[in-house]
């Protein structure tokens, strides 16, 4: 995927989606919520890496995630084959390691993104700060905000409240990028969050409202280099559907939820299988588009005639 989609502007995106499951022999299977089913229900969670640019997205990584209940029982360990060396991991801890050995791999990322689950988790933003990644990751509406203010004031609060005390004139009006039925237009603000970064860096509280609907807020944590504007910002953050689309089409069309092996590396061959199917399908389609990005960008005889 690094030969076929990377791009300097491409982007890291980690999720986790269920599969419903019966019974209960099937690795890491437990009643646990699913963003698949929008409830709690009987299934096993897997969480995924995915990339994105110009010439597409595909899934890059995988891994089972394995509730306390199995991690620490022996015997049901045992009978699906759980190696001895996996210990329990809570999901943000996948995506770390999922995160690091992309970008060790050197696949090029302009942004890594996630929702508030992971956007929640120090130790990521720690690590990605510590290499120099920029991120746009999702936050809740409480989530607690500790900053200084130019007086060296210490500031706690959370982006519902910072929200709440901004006037009409601070929103600007910007795309997060292109939908069914054109340009997905919000209203957007940032507060800078202040504090020592890494050279070169500044870190955002990013805000979204529904245009509609005020009370409808998204809130995110940014990292990015200086200068970075809120329209390179509010762009990024609209990028992290790409990963939902890789879900759709693995599912609905490669059988990425069909699995049916009970065992540990039954189930990660089966995902690995259709990654692989979903590579080979995403380089034909990065084919083709490097091709008409080529035809697109070549000059016309009458323009170099002119």
């Amino acid at each position: 995927m690094a030969e076929a989609l990377g791009d300097a502007d491409g982007v890291l995106v980690v999720d986790e989606t269920g599969f419903l499951k019966k019974g209960v022999q099937s690795v890491g299977v437990a009643r646990q919520y699913s963003g698949t089913a929008g409830r709690v229900e009987n299934c096993q969670v897997g969480v995924f890496a995915s990339y994105a640019s110009r010439y597409g997205h595909a899934l890059v990584d995988r891994r089972l995630y394995l509730p306390k209940s199995w991690a620490e029982d022996a015997d049901r360990r045992r009978k699906a084959a759980v190696p001895e060396d996996c210990a329990f991991a809570t999901k943000p801890a996948i995506a770390r390691e999922m995160i690091a050995r992309c970008l060790d791999a050197g696949l090029p990322c302009a942004w890594v993104l996630a929702d508030a689950l992971y956007g929640a988790d120090t130790a990521l933003r720690r690590m990605l700060e510590e290499r120099g990644q920029p991120y746009v990751l999702a936050v809740r509406s409480n989530h607690t905000l500790q900053f200084l203010e130019q007086d060296w004031q210490l500031v706690q609060t959370d982006p519902a409240t910072v929200a709440a005390e901004l006037e009409s004139r601070d929103w600007t009006a910007l795309s997060a990028g292109e939908g069914a039925k054109g340009p997905r237009l919000y209203d957007w603000v940032r507060v800078s969050l202040g504090g020592s970064t890494s050279t070169g860096f500044e870190r955002w509280l990013v805000i979204r409202r529904a245009r509609q609907d005020a009370s409808a807020l998204a809130s995110f944590l940014a990292f990015a280099p200086a200068g970075t504007s809120l329209a390179e910002l509010a762009g990024a953050a609209g990028l992290r559907w790409t990963i939902e689309e890789c879900f759709l089409r693995a599912k609905d069309d490669l059988g990425l939820d069909h699995c049916e092996a009970r065992s540990w590396h039954g189930w990660h061959r089966h995902m690995t299988l259709v990654m692989a199917a979903m590579a080979f399908l995403a380089r034909l389609a990065a084919d083709q588009r490097r091709l008409a990005f080529g035809k697109r960008d070549k000059p016309s005889p009458n323009a170099a005639a002119a």
